[in-house]
């Protein structure tokens, strides 16, 4: 804040100058009390002048004793998870009360590099969401892949000097941090002489790994999976994040750790959400209203998405109503039996109503990030699986989550070793490709609980490297899958007995689109139902979701890179036959 605006901002709070506005007859969510009170609201350019008393303001609006709560953080999030450009995106999140989130453009950032930090910033300035980044910690996100970039410390002085770049993204590389490794240091280092915040990514770690992990001043963590490993994070200093994402949701098994202790060190992310889950559920306020529903105490889940989110980050001007912070906030008629955005306000100006924004975000053209598909020597011979034995590794799907099982099967083989798929066992082939530098990697694996019968699914999501990923059982609608991504430069698409079923053009990155939230909600319903009724995969996963999490090689146990099967929890590659 300059001098000016304080000045202005002082006389109207004093009664001296008129406000520009006045919110009557709210019942103000007070975070910092724990307590809800009545009172009025004034703002003036864009910030809270004050609340009670009398003043003159130029407008009123009547909250009709409605809550007022503070606008919602999300204290983790890939927006690229949501398929929508940056200023979609916020038309998308913030009819949900979400006014700021704290992004790790690391998809991107893994296609494209320093271009696709630069346009993560550029057209995220200016729009009514307030989007703070990350700087990406783990391009590639281990060795053991090709990635389109490998961002070093050095890589990084540039943007970290950028007051919406509030530190360094999400250190998943817990082994070169255990092991002191030069480079992870570098990037720490970094962080530590700006004084910049640190995320982590840290699932299962514990005792004196946790304690090393900690003294590296990592402070968050979004990979919980159980009360015990939330309460001993805290205890070691760092926030936790109950996520509640598309495919990782983990609010309601983590709760019972929240305590009336502990909760100021916790926070609500989302990490990986899809269009539809916006669409159908909503974004923070959907986690937030889980945990109230759960039996936790409405205002202490409202801290969590605010006050707690502002703290964790250092984001002074925000997080709570109170004087000289952003008049950001919405409004509910209810915070015991969830809570529904109703009205959105930012600074000041109210810019959502009933689910609907009401002045579009404005659009920056995507430079230097699209059209990123360079795909060497690809064939359906690219495709082929001889694993050496009938007795194999299979990557086991869980569920409800991106972590896999190492599993085992007895399968066929042709007179040339090649793996023969067989109806009545729900395995299929898995295959990875290299898109980024024309390398002609690739490889293949099987995979077991995914259910499609005859077919394929293709995607250029594939975390965290994002090459192309397909799913079938047969090479031919694979072969064609892969090639048509690969002539709209990605996106997702289905293909069976050599027919295309439908397609999902993302012609940024092969990440997100500049289509609006409806349309890319729409392709995707359709999309979805089609995979149902044609391919009939699994109940109780994503199709699309569980596919793009099994080439990332930092979640156990098995995943597929393009250079291989690899066990996350020796952190090396293995053979796919168990028997040679």
């Amino acid at each position: 804040m300059d001098k000016k605006t304080v000045s202005e901002l002082i006389d109207a709070a004093m009664g001296r100058t008129p406000c520009d506005l006045v919110i009557r007859n709210a019942e103000i969510v007070d975070v910092c009390s724990r307590e809800t009170f009545r009172s009025d609201v004034w703002i003036k350019n864009g910030l809270i002048a004050g609340f009670g008393g009398e003043r003159e303001a130029k407008k009123e609006f009547d909250a009709g004793g409605r809550y007022l709560i503070p606008g919602f953080i999300d204290a983790h999030c890939h927006i690229e998870s949501s398929h929508l450009s940056p200023s979609q995106f916020s038309d998308a999140v913030v009819p949900c009360g979400t006014t700021t989130v704290i992004a790790d453009p690391h998809e991107i950032c893994n296609v494209t590099g320093l271009d696709g930090m630069e346009y993560m910033l550029s057209s995220s300035e200016g729009i009514p969401l307030s989007v703070f980044l990350m700087f990406p910690s783990c391009v590639p996100a281990t060795p053991f892949e090709h990635s389109g970039a490998i961002l070093k410390a050095t890589d990084m002085e540039k943007h970290m000097d950028n007051p919406r770049v509030l530190g360094l993204g999400e250190m998943m590389n817990y082994p070169g941090v255990a092991g002191c490794d030069d480079d992870v240091l570098d990037k720490l280092d970094t962080a530590y002489r700006r004084g910049k915040h640190i995320d982590g990514h840290a699932p299962s770690i514990k005792g004196t790994a946790l304690d090393g992990y900690a003294a590296a001043l990592i402070t968050t963590d979004h990979e919980c999976e159980t009360p015990e490993e939330l309460q001993d994070k805290i205890r070691k200093g760092m926030y936790v994040m109950l996520r509640e994402g598309t495919a990782c949701r983990n609010v309601l098994q983590l709760l019972p750790g929240v305590t009336e202790g502990n909760s100021s060190r916790v926070v609500f992310c989302t990490d990986d959400r899809q269009p539809q889950s916006i669409v159908e559920d909503g974004h923070i306020n959907y986690g937030v209203s889980l945990a109230i529903r759960a039996g936790l105490d409405p205002i202490t889940a409202i801290s969590m998405a605010t006050l707690n989110a502002a703290n964790c980050y250092g984001l002074d001007d925000r997080g709570m109503i109170a004087p000289g912070r952003r008049a950001d906030f919405f409004l509910s008629s209810s915070i015991s039996d969830g809570i529904k955005a109703e009205e959105v306000f930012i600074l000041g100006r109210k810019v959502a109503e009933n689910g609907r924004i009401l002045e579009k975000a404005r659009h920056t053209e995507p430079v230097n990030v699209s059209g990123r598909m360079d795909v060497k020597g690809f064939s359906k011979a690219t495709l082929s699986l001889r694993p050496g034995s009938d007795h194999v590794r299979v990557i086991d799907i869980i569920p409800g989550g991106v972590v896999t099982g190492k599993g085992e099967a007895w399968i066929k083989r042709d007179a040339d070793g090649e793996w023969i798929h067989e109806d009545d066992k729900d395995i299929l082939k898995l295959a990875v490709i290299e898109r980024h530098h024309g390398t002609g990697n690739a490889s293949t694996a099987l995979i077991r609980g995914y259910g499609m019968k005859h077919g394929a699914v293709a995607t250029s999501i594939a975390h965290d490297s994002h090459n192309i990923i397909v799913i079938g059982d047969n090479d031919d609608d694979m072969a064609k899958a892969v090639e048509k991504l690969i002539s709209i430069g990605g996106g997702i698409t289905m293909f069976k007995d050599g027919r295309e079923l439908g397609t999902h053009r993302l012609e940024i990155a092969g990440l997100m689109t500049d289509l609006g939230l409806e349309e890319v909600t729409e392709c995707l319903r359709e999309m979805h139902e089609t995979a149902d009724r044609e391919l009939h995969t699994a109940p109780g996963i994503d199709p699309f979701m569980t596919l793009c999490f099994m080439a990332l090689p930092v979640i156990p146990a098995l995943k597929l890179t393009d250079c291989g099967l690899f066990d996350v929890e020796s952190f090396s590659f293995t053979p796919i036959a168990i028997d040679q």
